[in-house]
């Protein structure tokens, strides 16, 4: 309870933001590091693609989302999961180069995903709305982008079973009742925003709740995570699956980075132990994984059954190396061993071989990432999101290496 009371005692400054928030630096170790990737150079290359990407995106009810197979942009709408990470991407845009460009699209590609505040529909309101008005009411602290953050929550909220005691996360009844994906994870900080925001008691509790089941029933002895996870009331996990892995048994590369950015999140919000022995327990699996690259840019999955004549996954690896960096500020014991491996693949994803020229890829920032190979959806292809967590690696980089 005194844990709980102290969370609520914080004042509201901003800084907690994860997708969207920024760690609170040690001087030590900024002065530690000297960067090895010129975050700038980086950033002067993203704000030229994006500069092309809104030259084509003038409709605001087509997001950018990948590239279909005859190299054609692919395009959503605001319901899909993915719809916040341009607007995302923008705002980091915006806030390391002050464009004001960036500022005003980033505005207007935040309030085309407004109306799914009301969408009771997805687990994926943390990725569409904090995201966006996340990013943004850090930057600006425009207090017209609370109110549909809160609404949001609330409705996010209403995917809690009590009686299951985790957020539901599709409503397909072809996979079972009551499917909890580890992707949920990612969600719950949006959760944690709006519970320190209004003192919500409700919403911190909930996200604790489902973060503790999740940890008790989606691992496996070596930390992997399972994909799907079929629930009875009781938190009864029944059935344990694959959706986008290559088997039930096997650990698909992005559900990993979700879960080790997903534990990683939970200690920064809670301070509980349990957390981070878990976040450093993933670490551990994906950085000792023996079929990870020398790269270290991840197959779609560890177990893939062609490595190594499968496709890589670098979605998987923005989102590691963004976690491993908070992670570095959080453990005492792997500070320097997570800012280094995290540091290799920012490394590696800023190399010609990932990082696409000016003017090509459909104006998306990274190449070679896999949404859901089983389906053939997104394979080897540019998509949003990838682009979305290596600028926050960036902006995470740059921070503990002091560039600006």
């Amino acid at each position: 309870m005194k844990s709980i009371q102290r969370y609520f005692g914080i004042i509201q400054t901003g800084i907690w933001i994860s997708t969207v928030v920024f760690i609170a630096l040690n001087t030590s170790v900024s002065q530690a590091n000297k960067p090895v990737i010129d975050v700038k150079k980086q950033f002067m290359l993203a704000s030229s693609q994006y500069k092309g990407m809104l030259a084509s995106h003038q409709d605001i009810k087509k997001f950018p989302q990948s590239t279909k197979p005859d190299g054609s942009p692919h395009d959503r709408t605001s319901e899909w999961w993915c719809s916040g990470f341009f607007g995302g991407s923008l705002w980091y845009i915006y806030e390391f180069t002050k464009d004001t460009t960036f500022k005003s699209a980033a505005n207007k590609w935040t309030m085309a995903v407004e109306k799914e505040k009301h969408n009771t529909r997805t687990h994926d309101l943390g990725f569409i709305l904090y995201c966006t008005f996340g990013n943004g009411y850090r930057i600006t602290k425009d207090k017209s982008y609370v109110e549909p953050m809160l609404t949001g929550a609330n409705s996010l909220a209403t995917r809690f079973d009590p009686a299951i005691g985790l957020i539901k996360s599709w409503d397909k009844k072809d996979i079972c009742d009551y499917p909890v994906i580890i992707d949920n994870m990612m969600n719950l900080e949006f959760l944690f925003w709006a519970a320190r925001y209004n003192k919500d008691k409700k919403l911190y509790n909930l996200a604790v709740t489902h973060a503790d089941n999740t940890l008790n029933n989606h691992f496996r002895d070596d930390h992997s995570s399972f994909h799907v996870l079929c629930y009875e009331p009781g938190a009864k996990a029944v059935i344990k699956k694959t959706h986008q892995g290559a088997a039930d048994s096997s650990a698909w590369a992005r559900g990993q980075a979700w879960a080790l950015y997903g534990y990683t999140v939970m200690f920064r919000e809670t301070k509980d132990i349990k957390y981070l022995k878990k976040a450093e327990g993933i670490a551990k699996f994906l950085m000792n994984h023996p079929n990870m690259p020398e790269n270290k840019i991840p197959y779609w999955d560890f177990n893939a059954p062609n490595i190594p004549n499968e496709e890589r996954d670098a979605s998987a690896a923005a989102i590691t190396a963004s976690a491993l960096l908070e992670l570095s500020t959080f453990s005492k014991s792997n500070q320097k061993q997570y800012f280094s491996y995290a540091e290799g693949i920012l490394k590696t994803l800023s190399t010609d071989e990932y990082l696409a020229k000016t003017g090509e890829n459909n104006n998306f920032i990274l190449k070679h990432s896999v949404g859901n190979k089983p389906s053939k959806s997104e394979v080897n292809t540019p998509i949003i999101y990838a682009d979305y967590y290596y600028l926050e690696g960036l902006m995470r980089y740059a921070k503990l290496t002091a560039q600006k």
